[in-house]
């Protein structure tokens, strides 16, 4: 009997040490068209549910804030203009590809001087302890193969007080919104896929991997169990996605 152990990469299940390697490549594939397909996949509303997790972050000048699988900059951008010069913002991504897409976006807009980019596995947050007064993980959370180690991994970095901010594709509240929801991610997104960037495997993944993340529930229940204090959970799009949050104490 082997003893390897193993996890999921959508639905299918592949050695723990594959998961990073198979993630990445998804990523690799698709850098140079997430923010076009991230306007296409949700009509825009991805932007929406960016600015309410923004202000719920609700920083202030000079602070720390990290944003973890950052990708392409979208949250960076608004939290270095929140902070001010004497504050700074670290953009981190496990994935190389993206992280010269969003640093290269960021420069373009100007952002300089409070960004630093780091790229960086949210299992083991190369940080010191208590350095961070925010921290923020939209949309990456599903990808990450242990999310209990994670979750740690970013209390250890969070000030006592400090805040994280979950931002992921969660379960529909509704029936009937579920089942179109299905139709949606499995016959129509990776069509939008091979069209958009030539890579319908990509996006069959993501919403593989959407139906495999945690509830909202029991995602509240494992950071309850991280150590922090104070989770919530806000449903949006009628749980399509959801914004999870708590506090280091």
């Amino acid at each position: 009997m082997s003893d390897k152990k193993t996890t999921h990469f959508g639905f299918e299940e592949v050695d723990v040490e594959k998961k990073a390697e198979r993630v990445a490549g998804v990523f690799h594939s698709v850098a140079g068209k997430y923010d076009l397909m991230n306007d296409l996949m949700s009509g825009g509303v991805h932007r929406l549910w960016k600015r309410l997790t923004i202000e719920k972050a609700a920083v202030r000048a000079g602070q720390k804030v990290l944003d973890i699988a950052g990708g392409t900059g979208d949250l960076s951008y608004q939290f270095a203009r929140q902070v001010g010069a004497d504050g700074l913002v670290v953009l981190a991504d496990i994935n190389d590809s993206m992280l010269k897409v969003g640093r290269d976006k960021l420069l373009d807009k100007g952002v300089a001087g409070n960004l630093s980019v780091a790229q960086a596995d949210a299992q083991f947050l190369p940080f010191a302890d208590n350095t961070f007064d925010c921290i923020t993980i939209a949309f990456g959370l599903r990808n990450v193969t242990d999310k209990d180690l994670a979750l740690s991994s970013m209390l250890r970095v969070l000030k006592p007080g400090g805040k994280l901010l979950v931002l992921e594709f969660s379960k529909p509240t509704n029936p009937l919104l579920e089942k179109a929801y299905d139709a949606y991610s499995f016959k129509i997104l990776p069509n939008m896929g091979k069209w958009v960037t030539g890579d319908a495997d990509s996006y069959r993944y993501l919403a593989e991997s959407i139906r495999m993340h945690p509830d909202q529930k029991t995602l509240r229940g494992m950071m309850d169990n991280a150590g922090f204090v104070l989770t919530e959970y806000q449903n949006m799009t009628g749980g399509v996605v959801a914004l999870h949050s708590g506090i280091k104490p």
